[in-house]
Formats: C-alpha cells, structure tokens, sequence
C-alpha cells in the first residue's frame, strides 16, 4: 500500500527498566513521549531485578500507552502503525509490550513492526525534538554504550540490513562498569550519572588506571579490569574518605573509560572513511564522553552529532521511528511475531579472553 498520508507510528517500548511509549512521524518528529521509570523500584537491589521490571511493565503499560496518544492528540484509529521492542532485553520486560502491541494490532487491524532495541538507539540521532542536532547522513560510525551494550556500528542505513558491528565489548558494557564501580564506591544506583557529576569536580589523572585495549588497531573493548582496578583499590586504600578524594577516584576512573570509548571511535570513522560520528545509548548522555569525542572529531577532521538526553536514554520515540523505517520499506510482522533476549545484528566480537583469529564471527 502506498503512503500518502502523513504516517504516526504508535512505539512502545519494555526491554528493561523503562515502561515508555510514543507516537512519532515517518520523519522523525516527536509527537509525544511518556517514559515511567523503574529507577526506584530497582535502587534498593543496586540493580534491576527481572521479575519485578516484569510485573511493573504489567501495571503501567497501559496508562503509559494511553497518555502517549493524549499527548499526541491523537486515537489509535488514526495511527498507521504499531512498533514495538521484541529484542534484545529482559524476556520477561519484553513479553509485557509485545503482547499489548500484538493485542492493539489484532483489535484495529493496524500493521505491526517489531524492533531491535539497538537499531531503535541508532537511530535515535534521527528524532526531532527541542535541541536535537540535525540528523547525519548515511553512512556514519556510531558509538552504542549503554549499561548492557557496548558496540561501534557502520550504519548505510535506517534498516537492521544496512547496520554491520565493526567491534564490542569482550565482557562489561561501558554503562554496566560504571554502575559496578559507583557500587564498590558506594554511590548507590544508577551509578553513571553520580560518577559523571563527581567527575567534573575531580583531577583525572590523580589515579594511574590502565587504558585497556587501545593499542594497536583493535575496535574491541575490555571494561572487566578497569573494575577489578577500581576493586582492588577500594580493598587496599578503603573508599574515598574525602570528597575530593572519592571525585579524583570517579575522575581517574571516567577518563580511562571515556578515552578508550573515544579513540577507538574516532579510529573506527577513519578505518571506514566515513567523516560522520554519532554517539548514542545511555553513555551517550556521559558529559566527559561528550566533550572527550568533540575534542577528537574536531581534530581529525570529523563531524559529531549527539541527540538531546531524552533521546539516548531508553524511550519508545527510538522505537517508533525505527518501525516507521520499517513500514516506509514495507515490512510487516503479524501475530506470530515473538521475542529475543539477543539482538538481531551480526556480532563479530566474541565474548570472553583469548586469540581472535582473523575473520572470526560469532553468532548473531
């Protein structure tokens, strides 16, 4: 069926700790989004817990789907599709949405598009919302660093088979070292924002932390020992006794991270001969990556673009405009869509220590 019309994509989106649903047009723009977190829910366990992410998607789902099309303006009957995250992500968190997706599809006869999380996070650069940048062009090199992923793609473009990983993470997620590191130093939970806003007011090189993988060519990372670097201290020296001791220690510890994440982002754009970067995920919204990434694109000739915070947070907007895409190159699911806890895009990192031999891939 031909679109002439303008398009409004319903997205919901529960892989994990963010109940969130949006309605977004096949351009980009952000008609509205409701986003209810889990944060509280899940501080007290310094992290989140599976069941209860599920039973909380079960009791605010609705209403959360419901004041997104208020917001919007707009009724179900109006929208020309439903978008909905079925992978990666808690199966549990991910069932929640994809039944109520699959049952608003059934019950107004609306096409379906499932999503992957991570394509929706790349291309959140493409929402249009108050202080978003203007959108790249394709091809450009993105940096995805959130608390369970850690990856550098090459995007050609807004579908799932124009987006190859180039490197990732062997062990931690950047997001996740930062929230084990702002556990250790008892900073409670979510640990990135903490860390990042003590680290401003530290010296980032009062500690010696290792910068773990930068040699050589590699695109992979390593976050494990940077961790068990800030463990081994913490069980030495005690935690920080001082603020100012506890913001050189979160300081040191960010830089380390930032500045691997940084140059092998960089080194990737310039491998592939792309002049376009783009940051995006959770980490994205880190103000020392942020700064560290535009010193570095500035003087290798790049150009950086790095949605609002609302986009790289995990939200439904990403996921909407990832299922218009869809619908715009007609693709369709139907009732027998399901879930994954894995992504769909081809992973060429293996996880773990030891030799990668040359061309090696693992399974998606």
């Amino acid at each position: 069926m031909l679109l002439t019309m303008r398009m409004r994509v319903l997205g919901i989106e529960s892989s994990c700790d963010e109940t969130a649903a949006a309605v977004v047009d096949e351009h980009g723009l952000v008609l509205s989004d409701v986003v209810e977190s889990q944060i509280a829910l899940h501080a007290p366990w310094g992290g989140v817990v599976p069941e209860l992410a599920a039973r909380d998607h079960l009791r605010a789902i609705v209403p959360v789907v419901r004041a997104a099309l208020r917001d919007a303006g707009t009724e179900l009957d109006a929208l020309s599709g439903i978008a909905v995250t079925v992978r990666p992500g808690l199966a549990g968190a991910l069932l929640v949405g994809t039944l109520v997706a699959k049952t608003l599809s059934w019950s107004t006869g609306l096409p379906i598009v499932g999503v992957d999380h991570l394509v929706g996070h790349l291309l959140a650069v493409h929402l249009r919302r108050p202080g978003a940048p203007a959108p790249p062009p394709y091809p450009f090199v993105a940096l995805l660093a959130s608390g369970g992923h850690t990856a550098i793609y090459r995007v050609d473009g807004p579908l799932a088979a124009n987006i190859v990983e180039l490197g990732a993470t062997r062990d931690d997620a950047a997001g996740e070292a930062f929230d084990k590191v702002a556990k250790l130093l008892g900073l409670g939970y979510p640990g990135g924002p903490v860390v990042d806003r003590l680290a401003k007011e530290g010296n980032p090189r009062a500690h010696d932390l290792p910068l773990p993988m930068l040699a050589g060519d590699s695109l992979e990372f390593s976050f494990s020992g940077i961790k068990s670097w800030v463990a081994r201290h913490v069980a030495r020296e005690g935690r920080p006794a001082s603020p100012a001791a506890m913001a050189d220690l979160c300081a040191s510890f960010q830089r380390a991270v930032v500045e691997v994440l940084a140059r092998k982002t960089i080194r990737a754009a310039k491998a592939e001969g792309v002049s376009h970067v783009v940051l995006c995920g959770g980490v994205a919204a880190n103000r020392g990556l942020r700064e560290r990434a535009a010193a570095l694109c500035e003087k290798n000739g790049l150009v950086l673009s790095v949605p609002p915070i609302a986009s790289c947070t995990d939200n439904a907007a990403m996921i909407a405009y990832a299922g218009a895409m869809r619908l715009v190159a007609g693709e369709r699911d139907d009732a027998s869509l399901t879930t994954s806890t894995r992504t769909q895009l081809p992973r060429v990192t293996r996880k773990g220590r030891g030799r990668r031999d040359a061309g090696e891939r693992s399974d998606p």
